[in-house]
């Protein structure tokens, strides 16, 4: 069996697996864990990564939070011998995600970069909320107010950030680019 030892004095991320829609009860159960274990020099924070989103839903906006990795979440920690079978052993946890090694028999779980935590964090403290719709190029949408109101059209281009897309209009004999909110349109 390989080592996990490290004489780490700074705590790293890892990802941990768990069974999808369990992230926010794996969370308790490893927050208490922790409490319980006295694992608080080891173990520093349990993160089920979410962001908000705004989905347009029968021609309302709506903001919810979604979480960013289903069957996912983050911990900060010194990563030893006894931290990973404390948390490796939590229930609800399913593995730590981690690189194999033929030669081993329990593979090391594997830290996140700086790079990657930072990406994390930012889309989960961004300022607005991520604009989620179901169109995307080539679809067949039906435009439902304004100047275009029951026109079909073809789906151009998607602006997630600004909720808009540019529709194809066949008018006149010749497809016309139109820009529209999302809120005026609904697949065909």
């Amino acid at each position: 069996m390989a080592e996990i030892t490290k004489n780490e004095i700074e705590p790293r991320w890892y990802i941990l697996h768990c069974y999808s829609g369990q992230e926010d009860r794996v969370k308790k159960n490893l927050d208490q864990r922790v409490e319980t274990m006295g694992l608080h020099k080891n173990v520093f924070e349990v993160v089920v990564p979410t962001e908000e989103e705004v989905e347009v839903k029968d021609g309302e906006r709506q903001t919810v939070e979604k979480k960013m990795y289903a069957g996912y979440i983050l911990v900060s920690m010194i990563l030893d011998d006894q931290t990973w079978y404390n948390v490796r052993n939590t229930p609800g946890v399913t593995g730590f995600i981690s690189a194999e090694d033929e030669k081993d028999t329990r593979p090391k779980p594997v830290p996140l970069s700086d790079s990657e935590v930072e990406h994390i964090f930012s889309r989960m403290n961004a300022d607005s909320p991520r604009v989620r719709v179901g169109f995307s190029e080539g679809d067949s949408v039906k435009i439902t107010d304004g100047p275009f109101a029951e026109f079909l059209g073809t789906v151009e281009y998607v602006d997630e950030d600004k909720g808009k897309a540019r529709v194809l209009v066949s008018f006149f004999g010749r497809d016309t680019p139109v820009d529209l909110d999302f809120l005026q349109l609904e697949r065909n």
